[in-house]
């Protein structure tokens, strides 16, 4: 069956988190994406690696489904090789610094003058137009930047980075959703257009619910932990043996989650009592109330409690340590984590595409190596044969 992007082809320029987040989506989607790197590799593919000389399980993670070709664009025959690509091309990725595609003579004013139907796709840490342009950012540069920071971590704590990619992975998606509109919108116009997605900005967009504290109080956000100011109980409690990830995080948004978990701890006249009644009141009492919860969930093993409270309606997720969550039956069986096989690495578990489409399965395949697809790609699409490949290969092109 064809996939949802069946006949878009996607030249990926990315590198790290940010950029290749954003094509592995559309790869999983069904685009046929092509991953271009310096000879050398991508500098997330060797550098954050555990062993010298392998591929990084960190690129292969942010890199299944691709195809994967080496070419120097600073050469002049790399560079006109990538300008026949664009040629056969619907959109390119990139993630570098500011102004290096310009300075590479590869500006978007540039490739539409290769074809007007390309659509240029960039994922810049602060974005153009500001006076933070021209500055370098990483995850946790873009989480400071964006206030998410300021409002994680214990109230008496410094500020925290978060973890869960939402400067590198937000953006990166934030860009494939955007990338998708332009692929729309071309069929209207006939045309492409330039999409620019900023860390920063994209940060922002994901935690804009928590700036309501500063509509309300004038105030900058507070640092609350893993409690909730405006609800109880919401927080997380210790089960049983008590390691580093023994616990389970319990959030009650409704009376009737109250009230049920009131008769699971055996407490049932809270959940008649009229003080206890709105999740808001139930703030006033908030340690009482993790005290009697912890007492009860302290004694059991959180996937215990899970089962419990779970099936008694009542929202309740256990923490589960990285381990766990790639041999997660729940994840297993539904085939979002499921095993690939690596020709230097071995079989690994892959965590797969959170998107599914009934029309569209995503078919999981592991990331390439480094110029695997060579021949594949510049036969076909440039017409190249095995000679003039060697001597690409020879004068380091590819």
């Amino acid at each position: 069956m064809p996939k949802a992007l069946d006949g878009i082809r996607v030249l990926d320029l990315t590198q790290y988190e940010a950029g290749p987040s954003s094509t592995q989506m559309l790869a999983w989607l069904g685009a046929d994406v092509i991953k271009i790197e310096p000879p050398t590799g991508e500098p997330g593919r060797t550098a954050l690696s555990d062993t010298r000389g392998e591929d990084a399980w960190f690129f292969m993670l942010l890199n299944s489904c691709k195809k994967g070709v080496t070419l120097n664009l600073k050469s002049p025959r790399g560079k006109a090789m990538f300008e026949d690509l664009v040629r056969h091309s619907d959109v390119v990725v990139e993630n570098m610094a500011p102004g290096v595609m310009e300075r590479l003579g590869l500006g978007y004013e540039h490739l539409k003058g290769l074809n007007p139907r390309i659509i240029h796709a960039s994922v810049k840490g602060f974005g153009s137009g500001g006076p933070y342009s021209d500055y370098k950012s990483f995850e946790w540069i873009a989480q400071a930047m964006a206030g998410a920071m300021s409002m994680t971590g214990l109230p008496d704590g410094p500020p925290t980075k978060a973890i869960g990619g939402l400067a590198d992975t937000g953006a990166g998606l934030h860009t494939a959703i955007g990338i998708l509109a332009a692929i729309i919108q071309r069929q209207a116009t006939g045309m492409g257009q330039q999409i620019e997605v900023a860390q920063q900005e994209a940060v922002v967009n994901l935690l804009r619910i928590h700036l309501r504290e500063t509509y309300v109080s004038g105030k900058p956000a507070p640092r609350q932990g893993n409690r909730s100011a405006a609800a109880a109980p919401s927080n997380i409690y210790r089960c049983s043996p008590g390691g580093p990830n023994d616990y389970v995080f319990i959030h009650c948004a409704t009376v009737e989650m109250w009230t049920s978990l009131t008769k699971i701890v055996g407490r049932p006249e809270l959940g008649a009592d009229p003080r206890y009644e709105d999740r808001r009141d139930r703030v006033a009492f908030i340690d009482e109330i993790d005290a009697m919860i912890e007492d009860w969930t302290a004694r059991r093993p959180k996937h215990e409690v899970l089962s419990i409270l779970a099936a008694a309606g009542v929202p309740c997720g256990a923490v589960l340590d990285s381990a766990e969550v790639l041999s997660d039956p729940h994840l297993r069986q539904r085939g979002f984590i499921t095993d690939l096989e690596h020709p230097r690495r071995g079989v690994y578990p892959m965590p797969g595409n959170p998107v599914q489409l009934s029309d569209s399965p995503t078919e999981m395949v592991r990331s390439p190596l480094l110029g695997e697809h060579n021949a594949e790609v510049y036969g076909k699409l440039l017409s190249l044969g095995q000679a003039e490949l060697e001597t690409l290969r020879r004068d380091g092109v590819i």
